[in-house]
């Protein structure tokens, strides 16, 4: 019963904190529904384009959401399931959902731009600069390590491969149904919907075989087009119909464990320090997506931000979207607790790691309803393959953005590199695909929770500069602010420490510089703030 009564207090604070919660952040940001947003005063057919709520809703949640709340709450298992519930609960509601929110109407109100634009006007351009530098190398990053994922999971099992395509396909139908045919969204869905699980299990009797080196060619080639088609073509239709796999999973989940009631004989807590490190600070950068992600800001920004087509619309998909994040990693965190201690840590040592664990356990959940579990497992490592294809376009587009802001000109002047997306998106790719076959993407992937995490610090830091000079209070973005400073310098140092001891010089330097960074960054922000109170 124990899990039942995790899940009922996470699902109770969750749906108190979206009414309660949420209606406090409208009334701090103002929110107007009859404002115009960037989607119609820049409306260009191209990067912005008004989306219908449910819509946009698909698509954000669909971004930020990947494989890391599934990933992290499992691998932060390791420190017992009680920090790891704490964390997600007042993670989501408290540091993930004002950061989110905050960075989605600080957007909308700046013209769609990113967090760059708003530390610009309130710290200054230096940090703009060092923002977007370091953004835009954090992207790269996750491009190529997801590029490896997807084309390792592709390469292992065919079928993943197979519904990957016909889902991208069924985006494309689906977009010209709603956006140049005028079909009603409703009936468009409900045909679309069917069609999506028709191609899952068409993926299961027509499996696709190819090599992995042959699939990370073929996924460079589609998130260059992803990156450059417009939005309503392929990535609207495609994250707001893969969502229906993420809901999916996640209600099957949900409703498994209440028929199941799966025992728990996995310890509240087991130490203070584990193979993972210390439990502060590195619980608070493995889970990350479930909780509190600085990529999470970047979406927001980047994509969502062009697409809103109300104000309303903020809190469904601004802070709705975290809380059902927070949703899931609770199901993939009693995932990983339904085993025993040594069941868990033989699984993730020698038996797949984190997805084939989470898969299991949702198999065991799903299987109670009736469903033969081995298809149940199946279907969960599909989904959370195809959940990470999105992220990994959705990152490419977003790498684009960045890139080009850093090359815009003060004077307003358009250059082939702030202007001409298919140069930026092009060099991009170059780096992002010399990072993925260079080898070593998979060395550098422990820095990411850290540099993820001082993402949402500087988003954070951003909001409360802007909020501040508008004689906002800031109390509420500023306790999450100042813990995740404390949360992302402390990692930082000690995996700069670490890595040092161990002889890893180039991760040892890589994490001195992020480490740096935000210090640099929040010495630009104390500077501002005291040069306004003399004036």
């Amino acid at each position: 019963m124990l899990s039942v009564t995790i899940t009922l207090i996470s699902l109770l604070a969750f749906g108190t904190a979206y009414v309660v919660m949420g209606r406090f952040l409208e009334n701090r940001f103002g929110i107007d529904r009859s404002r115009s947003t960037p989607s119609h005063t820049m409306k260009d057919g191209v990067d912005y384009v008004p989306a219908r709520a449910p819509v946009l809703l698909g698509h954000h949640f669909a971004s930020i959401a990947g494989a890391g709340p599934i990933v992290g709450p499992i691998l932060a298992a390791a420190f017992g399931w009680l920090p790891c519930v704490l964390w997600i609960v007042l993670g989501s509601i408290f540091v993930g959902g004002v950061h989110d929110f905050s960075s989605l109407m600080a957007s909308v109100r700046h013209r769609g731009r990113s967090i760059g634009e708003v530390i610009s006007q309130y710290i200054g351009n230096r940090g703009k600069m060092l923002f977007l530098i370091f953004t835009w190398f954090t992207l790269i990053l996750v491009i190529a390590v997801f590029t490896l994922v997807v084309s390792s999971a592709f390469a292992s099992n065919g079928s993943v491969a197979t519904a990957s395509i016909l889902f991208i396909l069924l985006a494309l139908g689906f977009g010209f149904s709603v956006y140049r045919w005028s079909l009603p969204l409703l009936p468009a869905t409900v045909v679309g919907v069917i069609l999506l699980f028709g191609a899952v299990w068409l993926s299961f009797h027509a499996p696709i075989q190819a090599t992995q080196p042959f699939w990370i060619g073929i996924l460079f080639v589609y998130i260059y087009i992803a990156s450059v088609t417009p939005v309503w073509i392929l990535l609207q239709p495609r994250d707001y119909l893969n969502a229906y796999l993420l809901y999916a999973l996640l209600g099957g989940g949900l409703v498994g464990i209440f028929v199941l009631k799966p025992d728990i004989n996995f310890p509240a807590f087991t130490s203070m320090d584990t193979d993972l490190g210390m439990l502060f600070p590195v619980l608070f950068v493995t889970i990350a997506c479930g909780a509190v992600s600085g990529f999470h800001s970047l979406v927001a920004s980047g994509t969502t931000a062009k697409q809103l087509d109300n104000e309303g619309h903020a809190r469904p998909v601004g802070y709705g979207s975290m809380l059902t994040e927070g949703v899931l990693a609770i199901v993939a965190l009693l995932a990983a607790i339904s085993f025993s201690l040594s069941d868990y840590q033989a699984m993730l040592k020698d038996g797949g790691g984190p997805i084939v664990l989470f898969s299991r356990g949702i198999g065991k959940f799903m299987g109670s309803l009736g469903i033969p579990e081995q298809s149940a497992v199946t279907f969960g490592a599909l989904a959370i393959s195809a959940f990470a294809l999105t992220s990994l376009d959705t990152c490419m587009r977003l790498a684009r953005y960045v890139f080009q802001e850093f090359f815009e000109r003060s004077d307003g002047r358009k250059t082939v590199l702030s202007s001409n997306r298919y140069v930026s998106t092009a060099i991009t790719l170059a780096v992002a695909a010399a990072l993925t076959l260079s080898g070593k993407t998979l060395t550098l992937w422990p820095l990411f929770g850290s540099a993820n995490q001082m993402l949402a610090a500087l988003a954070l830091l951003a909001v409360a500069m802007w909020l501040l000079r508008k004689k906002t209070p800031v109390g509420f973005i500023a306790v999450p602010l100042v813990f995740m400073f404390t949360v992302t310098l402390s990692a930082l140092g000690l995996f700069s420490i670490q890595h040092y001891r161990e002889g890893h010089l180039v991760l040892a330097s890589i994490s001195l510089l992020l480490f740096l960074t935000a210090l640099v960054l929040a010495g630009e922000s104390i500077r501002v703030l005291r040069k306004a109170r003399k004036t």
